[in-house]
């Protein structure tokens, strides 16, 4: 299975552009900050993503508000044919709250 599911902010984002077949894309960077336990120790997780929307949920990602914080879900994919490194596809998205 090859699902995703981060919570971060969107940290930039690209113009939306259309692939030849006319489906919109837009690009982006997510930032994600967190708290995790390994091995019974508390570490500090920082890193930015690749990320892109496609479809029908491109429009409601490209409105969606710079900085602020959403629970994305999705899957990793290479970035093209030939290349090593990952990208998040991002399917759905919702405003994230934390739990406290």
């Amino acid at each position: 299975m090859n699902q995703l599911q981060l919570v971060a902010s969107i940290a930039e984002r690209d113009v939306m552009r259309y692939t030849p077949a006319g489906i919109p894309i837009v690009s982006a960077r997510l930032a994600h900050g967190s708290e995790q336990i390994e091995a019974g120790v508390p570490r500090q997780v920082e890193f930015e993503i690749t990320a892109i929307a496609a479809g029908e949920i491109s429009g409601r990602f490209n409105q969606a508000e710079l900085g602020a914080t959403f629970r994305f879900t999705g899957f990793l994919a290479r970035k093209n044919r030939n290349s090593k490194s990952l990208v998040f596809h991002v399917t759905d998205f919702e405003a994230y709250t934390p739990d406290h």
